[in-house]
């Protein structure tokens, strides 16, 4: 009798209880780089509402950033991440290279798997005391620059390309030239962080130098911050920032995550994590929503694509491995 009783009782309670107390709990680590810090703090709100919604389960999305090839490589060496949502292509295909993420990730999603956009900008000073107004400007002497290390940071890659397209503009793709005026710019390098929130930190927080060279959204973040202090420049020729997403297939295998860290990833398409890239300065994709902030972005600046040099594998080869342009004009 005290049995049925105390089962009775039970099935009571049981009944009595939310639904959602017998969902389960689970966590997935997202690997990112520097500048998508306050996109995804707001991103993982809404997926984890999102989430629950969808499976009844609970979600905890753990974040980690820094310089986007540093990080890469911390995955490719051990780091647990179910996904990596990274500057640019070739740091994600340097964790597919390590076994961790099977061939064809770029076709997972729309866009190259790239949810979101940005480019390169300069942020100057109020009143830009040093009329930096293009790239030539950044070459002038006593000019101070601040950008990232392209060794360490996906950004900082970006960055430089963006200048050598606008070199390959006005020395019609001589090389020789084009080195030249590379060499120029960095040689006003001031500060060359690890990655590019450190390097908006050296300039907005730390005052070094004269002029940021820096994702778009950097810029616009660092100026919603301090609107009184800081203004952007956009030069005349820059380059579409395709920052990449993938699911690291062996961890989510391991770890039993995949339908998780697939969600998580496919929800940056929607429309409302597509305007939460907006309100946080990344281009979105989706075309009604980046026409929606036409007011805030450049939609007729002139940008180059990366694969209009052969696409990052020959890049990085040729600008950025051991001994390539990269180390032969940055003196040390």
């Amino acid at each position: 009798m005290i049995r049925k009783l105390f089962a009775f009782g039970l099935a009571v309670v049981l009944a009595l209880m939310p639904v959602q107390a017998f969902g389960k709990t689970v966590s997935i680590t997202n690997v990112s780089y520097d500048p998508t810090r306050e996109m995804f703090e707001q991103y993982n709100k809404i997926f984890e509402d999102h989430w629950k919604e969808k499976t009844g389960d609970d979600v905890e999305v753990i974040q980690s950033h820094g310089g986007s090839g540093k990080q890469a490589l911390e995955v490719a060496n051990g780091l647990d991440a179910d996904v990596v949502t990274l500057a640019l292509e070739y740091d994600i295909e340097s964790i597919e290279n390590a076994g961790l993420i099977k061939a064809g990730w770029k076709d997972k999603f729309d866009n190259d798997s790239s949810p979101y956009t940005s480019t390169i900008a300069f942020l100057v000073k109020k009143g830009n005391p040093r009329d930096i107004k293009d790239w030539d400007d950044l070459t002038k002497k006593g000019v101070g620059v601040v950008t990232p290390n392209p060794k360490t940071s996906g950004g900082a890659r970006w960055n430089y390309m963006a200048a050598w397209a606008y070199a390959d503009k006005k020395y019609g793709g001589d090389e020789v030239q084009m080195k030249e005026f590379i060499k120029k710019l960095y040689r006003n390098v001031v500060v060359l962080d690890s990655g590019a929130r450190g390097a908006t930190t050296s300039f907005v927080e730390n005052g070094q130098g004269d002029v940021l060279v820096a994702w778009e959204n950097e810029a616009y973040l660092s100026m919603r911050d301090y609107p009184d202090e800081y203004e952007i420049v956009t030069p005349s020729v820059s380059i579409l920032a395709q920052p990449s997403v993938a699911v690291v297939d062996e961890v989510v295998d391991y770890r039993d995550t995949r339908d998780v860290a697939t969600e998580y990833l496919n929800y940056l398409y929607s429309d409302e994590a597509q305007a939460i890239a907006a309100e946080n300065y990344f281009r979105p994709t989706n075309e009604k929503i980046l026409k929606k902030h036409s007011d805030t972005f450049d939609l007729n600046i002139n940008l180059a694509n990366i694969n209009d040099y052969g696409g990052w594998d020959k890049v990085q080869e040729k600008h950025f491995t051991d001994g390539g342009i990269f180390d032969q004009i940055y003196e040390r």
